[in-house]
């Protein structure tokens, strides 16, 4: 793993930290269940603090890009898992609540697809 801070950025060392990590996930170059370095090992390479590090992380496993298995350490979980596990929970509760308007399926998925089309828009 190649992490590079440019602190005259303007970026705040935390937010490269997360963005470097993330793409590099996403890229492949980090592989699923690559384990990361610990919070100081990687503050102390990189010549920051600790906290900003851990800031970086928390972002990072809050967004699905890593996770955290306790004393074993942190890790790089399955791309897009976490993207889809939250779709997921989020048609499921939008599953729910047009069940318990009343709304016949066909109606419901009217409805989706016109809220997708206008995210997207379409």
């Amino acid at each position: 793993m190649t992490l590079k801070i440019h602190i005259h950025d303007g970026t705040p060392p935390y937010e490269q930290v997360r963005a470097q990590i993330s793409e590099q996930a996403r890229s492949g170059a980090l592989p699923v269940g690559y384990r990361l370095p610990t919070v100081r090992g990687l503050a102390e390479s990189l010549g920051l603090a600790a906290n900003t590090v851990a800031k970086a992380y928390r972002a990072l496993e809050a967004d699905g890009v890593i996770e955290t298995r306790g004393r074993n350490g942190t890790f790089v979980a399955a791309a897009g898992s976490a993207a889809v596990r939250e779709a997921a929970a989020a048609a499921q509760t939008y599953a729910e609540r047009v069940r318990r308007l009343g709304l016949g399926e066909d109606e419901a998925l009217e409805a989706a697809r016109n809220a997708l089309r206008a995210a997207y828009g379409q």
